[in-house]
């Protein structure tokens, strides 16, 4: 099976031109508050740049599903990545305005689906590119995608440790906080399906 592949917190073009060339199935553009973080005008053209290419993900997180279904609207994006859902309602309410949600959890939480198309687990805290204990993960009971402090060095410790599905990173493929950099995008990716 085929690990899936995303990457998150694109800025840059140049940076974005060579992880679509790598294949990843995934790219983020995150709009919560963070270093990475993507204006509306900014993505826009990032997110025509992904195109068929990859499925495009709009990353959230304090923002109400109101705000979500405009920004993905405005964008063009048609899946979510929220890292604070807490009812089922709310997955319904992006669902019917079309759109496929990741609902993104901190290691350790309640997996119980509450609707979501993907479960991604994480450190405690979001987007800080800090690893957390794998070996006390209990896996959640479907397929779901690691994230948390992932680098070249150690992703494929992660996926043989918990038998996740997929992974996604961002500070792991990065030179200093929010710049990506083009050699650990590839060295990730080969890494990952080796």
């Amino acid at each position: 099976m085929v690990t899936f592949i995303k990457l998150c917190g694109f800025r840059e073009q140049s940076t974005l031109d060579v992880a679509l060339s790598s294949n990843v199935d995934a790219i983020g553009f995150v709009f919560a508050p963070s270093p990475r973080r993507v204006t509306v005008e900014h993505a826009l053209p990032l997110v025509a740049l992904v195109g068929s290419h990859a499925e495009a993900v709009g990353v959230f997180k304090g923002s109400t599903v109101s705000e979500i279904v405009a920004t993905a609207s405005q964008v063009g994006i048609s899946t979510v990545q929220v890292h604070d859902l807490r009812t089922g309602a709310q997955v319904d309410e992006l669902h019917r305005a079309g759109l496929r949600v990741y609902r993104a959890v901190a290691a350790g939480s309640d997996y119980t689906s509450l609707g979501e198309d993907g479960l991604l687990v994480d450190g405690s805290v979001a987007g800080a590119g800090a690893t957390w204990d794998w070996n006390l993960l209990q896996r959640p009971a479907q397929p779901w995608i690691l994230a948390g402090g992932l680098s070249v060095e150690n992703v494929r410790a992660g996926l043989d440790a918990t038998g996740a599905a997929g992974v996604d990173v961002s500070s792991g493929i990065e030179i200093e906080r929010g710049v990506k950099d083009p050699t650990l995008i590839e060295r990730f990716v080969a890494e990952v399906r080796r």
